[in-house]
């Protein structure tokens, strides 16, 4: 299992890596400041059964729960 990710930032376009931890879930939501731009995003992290993990952001502004 990774224990990094990466998003993209939608506000400046940097990518940006972030730690995985699975005490949180195996699909996770939250809103993390882009440690370049300092713009709210929101993060999306899937880990499969075999470990394997997908993340995404999207700016806070157009998420909809």
């Amino acid at each position: 299992m990774q224990d990094e990710a990466t998003y993209v930032c939608d506000a400046c376009g940097e990518e940006i890596v972030i730690p995985i931890d699975l005490s949180e879930g195996h699909s996770q939501t939250y809103v993390e400041d882009c440690p370049v731009c300092c713009r709210p995003s929101v993060i999306h992290v899937e880990v499969d059964e075999e470990g394997n993990v997908q993340s995404w952001a999207e700016q806070e502004q157009d998420y909809h729960d």
